[in-house]
């Protein structure tokens, strides 16, 4: 008994919800990795020869980044975790109504399915096997020349 529990001592079980996340590299899978890279030479730019003074376009520039900074925090911090139940919730559902109603119901049809399928054979081999049996001797016998006139 007590080999027992030294083994289980042992054995380090990791839980799911649990798990590191990295703070540094939080889109490891490349998710958005096209979607949303928006810089400020993206949006904005000025063909040569209509050029706005040297200040306004440096302060253009630090305005728009902090500002996208910062709302993308600000927005973040009040509707991260509200966004964060929602979606948590949504796929919950959806994973619930795959394992408790999808998966069964394609279960059901291919058993009726393969029920049905075996009635179906049954009748093909009964009515239509000696059909087309009678069919192909009634038509073994037909010969074709093929002459080419002149």
């Amino acid at each position: 008994m007590a080999e027992q529990h030294g083994e289980l001592e042992g054995i380090i079980v990791k839980d799911q919800h649990t798990k590191e996340i990295d703070l540094v590299n939080r889109d490891p899978k490349h998710i958005n990795e096209d979607v949303v890279k928006v810089d400020f030479e993206d949006v904005i730019a000025e063909p040569v020869g209509t050029y706005s003074f040297d200040g306004v376009w440096k302060s253009s520039y630090t305005t728009f980044t902090v500002s996208k900074y910062w709302c993308y925090r600000l927005l973040s911090a009040l509707l991260g975790v509200p966004l964060a139940v929602l979606w948590g919730f949504l796929f919950a559902l959806i994973s619930f109504c795959h394992i408790w109603a999808v998966v069964p119901c394609i279960k059901s049809y291919l058993i009726e399915i393969q029920c049905v399928s075996r009635i179906y054979s049954l009748c093909i081999h009964t009515f239509c096997d000696p059909l087309f049996e009678a069919l192909a001797k009634i038509c073994s016998n037909v010969r074709v020349a093929v002459r080419k006139e002149i």
